[in-house]
């Protein structure tokens, strides 16, 4: 795969040169930067940067990754070769796991660190994964996405457009479930670890797993909602970003 510029990988919708801080926003499996549409407008006062993954969106020519590895370094990459200023990690459920992975890495590398990690709807990557689903025949797969609630309706509705797409969900289930979790000293930065107090997948005692990843600060915030929770509480999530990148 061509690697791919800082601008391919990092969408910045409304650059704010003059901000203090960025934050970098990762997907779910499956979701492109379109994931945090408006985002910006919730946060006037630092920078934000979605990234965007290969096999989607503008670069859904590129073959998607299906092993953490490879997926992490590119996107340290992108933060090392950007990094003008502080920043701060956000990851939902896949894009959570991404995001602790990328800011472990940076940290061997000598690379730059966020100031802040958010994780939000992910269990803490000590814990065992759900079954793997990712090997199911499409109806059975395409069951399992429904089930899951990351789309919309709309979207089962077009078969042709769900036949485009499954490869690129399949290589995003291939990246967590060939994921292997590797003990290491934890993080000197704070973490705050969001959770849908309705969330099927990930309950609130297994996102506060996530506090031992951390020799810093951690904190646990219970959202209304799902796992999908992000558009309806997005005030509310953005409020609490900014207040800890701002205090």
């Amino acid at each position: 795969m061509r690697a791919a510029a800082a601008s391919d990988l990092l969408h910045v919708p409304r650059p704010l040169p003059d901000a203090p801080v960025r934050l970098i926003a990762v997907p779910y499996a499956g979701g492109g930067a379109s994931v945090f549409r408006g985002w910006d407008g919730g946060l006037p006062d630092i920078e934000m940067a979605a990234v965007r993954l290969p096999g989607r969106e503008s670069r859904f020519a590129d073959p998607p990754h299906t092993r953490m590895e490879p997926l992490v370094a590119e996107l340290a990459d992108g933060i090392a070769a950007t990094a003008d200023r502080p920043y701060a990690l956000f990851g939902h459920s896949m894009g959570a796991r991404v995001a602790f992975e990328t800011a472990r890495l940076l940290r061997t590398l000598g690379g730059p660190q966020p100031r802040y990690l958010f994780v939000s709807g992910c269990r803490a990557p000590q814990l065992p994964l759900r079954p793997p689903t990712g090997h199911l025949p499409d109806p059975a797969f395409v069951r399992e996405l429904r089930e899951l609630g990351g789309a919309p309706p709309e979207f089962f509705a077009e078969p042709e457009l769900v036949e485009l797409l499954l490869p690129m969900l399949r290589a995003d289930f291939a990246v967590l479930e060939s994921y292997t979790y590797t003990p290491a000293t934890p993080l000197d930065l704070p973490v705050r670890a969001f959770c849908g107090d309705a969330d099927p997948h990930i309950s609130p005692a297994q996102a506060d797993a996530w506090r031992a990843h951390t020799s810093s600060r951690f904190a646990l915030t219970t959202v209304a909602g799902g796992h999908f929770y992000l558009d309806e509480r997005r005030a509310a999530l953005l409020a609490t970003i900014r207040a800890d990148l701002l205090p």
